[in-house]
């Protein structure tokens, strides 16, 4: 039987649909942890599965560092309704974050990078996350890094 609270917790932490947590938490058993790592492996599965789908839209991220490095990135994905979503913004912005901390040279330097926040997994690993949570596919599309000691 699972515990109410934890599908409610891992459910509100993770995005993924109740079938999805409830199913995660019993093969689990109860573990969060293991739980939580089994929604991000599905979600991984789920994003191999939408790779191949025409992303058209998305959003343009800007961020300013401390006055003295710039970033813009084009973050895309198959839908606007997509593009308005927290998750999708979130994930922009973070993106945009990495672009400035470890000025990667391409965006297939970028996906293998390990994330600032969490270096337990690579930016490729972020975006599929979050692909598995909104159910489409998201491409980091052409960005550029302005610095002013460059």
């Amino acid at each position: 039987m699972v515990n109410i609270e934890d599908l409610k917790k891992l459910r509100e932490e993770t995005g993924a649909g109740i079938a999805d947590v409830r199913l995660s938490l019993e093969e689990a058993n109860g573990d969060l942890e293991k739980a939580r790592k089994l929604i991000v492996q599905k979600g991984l599965n789920k994003a191999s599965q939408k790779v191949d789908r025409e992303v058209k839209n998305g959003i343009v991220e800007v961020y300013g560092h401390a006055n003295k490095v710039g970033v813009a990135v084009e973050v895309l994905c198959e839908t606007d309704f997509v593009a308005k979503t927290e998750d999708f913004k979130t994930l922009a912005h973070e993106i945009a974050l990495q672009i400035a901390s470890m000025n990667p040279k391409s965006a297939e330097d970028l996906l293998t990078q390990e994330y600032i926040r969490d270096s337990s997994i690579t930016i490729e690993q972020l975006v599929k996350s979050v692909i598995g949570k909104v159910g489409e596919n998201i491409k980091v599309g052409k960005f550029c890094r302005v610095s002013l000691s460059e």
